[in-house]
């Protein structure tokens, strides 16, 4: 799973749903996800390589989606020989990929940027409805396009000569790249005539990333070291945690548990409303990296973000009310 929450497609939506619910816990996940990238930072500053972090992350919540999936769903456990392609492709290049990239960023970049970067993914996701899929989408996708691109050009100050580390920039856009392949393939996946749960779809996504990293990166060659003592976060707030409990933290309440409150909060949700909500996260993840880790936006920046933020819930409108 990414940073960013976004509506998981094939959850029907309950009997009798409460909209408040929905919302309450979709605020919590985009919360949970906003902290979690703060937490990765933080990791991240101690000098574990992203691809070593990536792997953690992706395994540690592989084994915990398969127990749940094992209890809840056996028979999900069940793979198809035509699944194998697709799902090793939504595996690698939306899970993996998606998480690598997020890592390379929010080593170069401040977490709010990083992240305001990758969230322009539903505006490619929805010139790819329009112009890929020739679905039926409203024009004001190109209204969305060119708010995301000045909101992205005000963020990186470009008349400064491009203040933004240049590495950072490129894996933050990538990552927004293979965040888009994350939510096509998984929609895709959801409209075959056998679809998948979202919670099996997952678990098997992450399950090709870690074999992705436990192929390419051996186990037996981790650097556990890395791992040892404590990190202390230097915001406003000045705390000290052990790193082993920040990535107990990052794979259980950063990833499984907001995956879960996400896929509860879709069945009192419809999708337009859950996208409304989630544009929250990049404000959350703004006031927590200034707490946590003393990383704040000059007002341009922040205008910029806006403008993002905007684009986005333009792009998401044209795509989900259609």
């Amino acid at each position: 799973m990414s940073d960013i929450v976004e509506p998981i497609p094939g959850v029907p939506l309950a009997k009798s749903p409460h909209p408040f619910t929905g919302y309450a816990l979709y605020l919590t996940a985009a919360l949970l996800f906003a902290l979690s990238g703060s937490v990765s930072k933080a990791i991240l500053l101690t000098g574990i390589d992203p691809a070593r972090l990536s792997q953690l992350r992706v395994t540690g919540a592989f084994l915990v989606l398969l127990l749940f999936v094992a209890i809840r769903h056996p028979r999900a456990l069940r793979v198809s020989l035509k699944e194998i392609p697709i799902l090793l492709a939504y595996g690698i290049l939306g899970v993996a990929m998606t998480q690598y990239l997020f890592f390379v960023a929010l080593t170069y970049l401040p977490v709010s940027v990083a992240l305001l970067i990758e969230f322009t993914a539903p505006v490619m996701i929805a010139l790819w409805f329009r112009f890929v899929w020739k679905e039926p989408t409203k024009r004001t996708v190109w209204i969305a396009l060119a708010m995301a691109t000045t909101g992205l050009a005000l963020v990186a100050q470009v008349w400064l000569g491009f203040a933004l580390n240049a590495i950072g920039v490129i894996a933050a856009l990538f990552a927004a790249v293979a965040l888009s392949t994350f939510y096509i393939l998984g929609d895709r996946q959801m409209r075959i005539e056998k679809p998948r749960d979202p919670v099996s779809l997952t678990m098997w996504g992450f399950a090709a990333a870690s074999l992705m990293w436990a192929l390419t990166q051996p186990w037996w060659s981790f650097p556990w070291d890395a791992l040892s003592g404590t990190t202390q976060l230097e915001g406003s707030i000045n705390l000290s945690f052990s790193i082993w409990f920040l990535v107990f933290w990052m794979i259980l309440f950063g990833t499984v548990i907001t995956f879960s409150l996400v896929l509860t909060s879709m069945k009192h949700l419809r999708a337009s409303q859950a996208s409304t909500v989630g544009l929250s996260e990049p404000l959350f993840a703004t006031i927590i990296a200034w707490a946590l880790l003393g990383e704040s936006l000059t007002p341009i920046q922040i205008l910029g973000g806006t403008l993002i933020i905007v684009g986005v819930f333009i792009a998401e409108r044209a795509r989900l009310t259609t």
